[in-house]
């Protein structure tokens, strides 16, 4: 049944370095379960029993933190071959660290905890590998949750809005880029209010600083922007 996702899951993080075919062998052993969600359904909600580590296959996924008001905030935005859930496989409880829920039909595939942190009876080096790369996947998704707080501690939208653009701007390093998200999205991950942020990217439009087009930007005066970037 994960013959036609072969491709998609070895893009994951979580079998680098591990061969095509002993990818296929692990899967084999590890048995996922493929859970299919329509646009808007939750896959995963924050708090419940964790069911399987995460991978998306097809489609989109966010990841959400949700607040007691019913208010939310966009952590991430998953594309096809990343996993989530990965916070919580070392932990006692294994609860669900955040919510996920669909952006478009998508498709998911679940691997019991235990077979990612528990050895297979054979020991093998590919297990092994899958172990070390689980470590280094936490610790990046540490790291850019560490980033997400510093997001919510800049004050001015401008300030949010140019650190946000100019990391993608010296990531991929060109002027001209598409947003990973809409503008709904982007205003509940910098966590800020959708008018307000249309306004001052309007106002970023105006002085010369950026031009934008439905979700395509394009950086007009790199060294301005660098200046409210913190």
């Amino acid at each position: 049944m994960l013959d036609k996702w072969h491709e998609t899951m070895a893009r994951s993080m979580l079998f680098q370095k591990i061969t095509m075919q002993d990818m296929k062998t692990m899967l084999d052993c590890m048995n996922p379960r493929i859970e299919t969600y329509m646009k808007g359904e939750i896959a995963a909600r924050w708090g419940e029993p964790m069911t399987g580590l995460g991978i998306l296959l097809e489609g989109g996924l966010s990841v959400l933190k949700e607040s007691p008001d019913g208010s939310r905030i966009i952590i991430h935005i998953l594309s096809p071959g990343e996993l989530f859930g990965e916070m919580a496989v070392f932990t006692e409880e294994r609860l669900w660290p955040a919510t996920i829920q669909a952006q478009e039909d998508s498709v998911i595939a679940l691997i019991p905890p235990d077979e990612i942190v528990s050895s297979c009876s054979n020991a093998c080096y590919f297990h092994r590998q899958m172990i070390m790369n689980m470590l280094g996947i936490v610790s990046e998704r540490a790291i850019k949750l560490n980033r997400k707080v510093e997001y919510l501690s800049i004050r001015s939208m401008r300030g949010k809005l140019c650190t946000y653009f100019w990391e993608i701007y010296k990531t991929s390093g060109k002027t001209i880029f598409l947003l990973p998200m809409n503008r709904n999205e982007l205003a509940e991950y910098l966590n800020v209010s959708r008018p307000s942020m249309s306004r001052e990217m309007c106002r970023m439009r105006e002085e010369g600083l950026i031009d934008f087009h439905l979700s395509t930007i394009k950086i007009l005066n790199p060294e301005k922007i660098a200046e409210y970037v913190q």
